[in-house]
């Protein structure tokens, strides 16, 4: 079960993945394999939700 503040980052992260600072939530939700490290222009790393965190995501908002 994810925490509050780690359902809050994965939301952060499919919104506005660019201006996410260094939160320690992102270890769980990477360990989880529901956000991802992008590489783009072989360098530049961007976070994204994968297709596990988009559906996660979906399901909470139904239930909402």
């Amino acid at each position: 079960m994810l925490s509050a503040h780690e359902f809050a980052t994965l939301m952060l992260v499919r919104d506005s993945a660019d201006h996410i600072a260094d939160r320690e939530e992102l270890d769980t939700l990477l360990e989880r394999q529901l956000v991802a490290l992008e590489t783009r222009d072989g360098e530049t790393v961007r976070l994204r939700v994968t297709r596990d965190g988009d559906s996660l995501l979906r399901t909470l908002t139904r239930l909402h």
